[in-house]
């Protein structure tokens, strides 16, 4: 009984990550406004069940991710600067092979 929760739950987050998308590319935390807002606010999302979901929704070709360029020197200049993170925004569209 168990299983079968877990994949309805996970068919329903992948339906409403294509819903969330099928009107723009969205970033992570626009997906998760954007499902709280379609399902008015019956369904929130946690980031650490998105983006699971996204990482393997990718995998499987369903939506595909812009990974931007980040340049070494950006990079090195915040660890100059003592900052411990880059900030790299991704964003993701429903797969256009579906």
């Amino acid at each position: 009984m168990g299983q079968k929760r877990i994949a309805l739950l996970r068919g329903t987050l992948d339906l409403l990550v294509l819903k969330a998308l099928s009107l723009e590319p969205l970033q992570g935390v626009g997906i998760s406004r954007r499902i709280t807002q379609i399902t008015k606010e019956a369904f929130q999302v946690s980031f650490g069940s998105l983006f699971p979901a996204l990482h393997r929704m990718e995998e499987s070709g369903w939506v595909e991710a812009e990974w931007p360029r980040v340049q070494c020197d950006s990079v090195e200049s915040s660890r100059s600067s003592g900052s411990s993170s880059v900030l790299i925004v991704v964003l993701f569209t429903a797969a256009s092979s579906m």
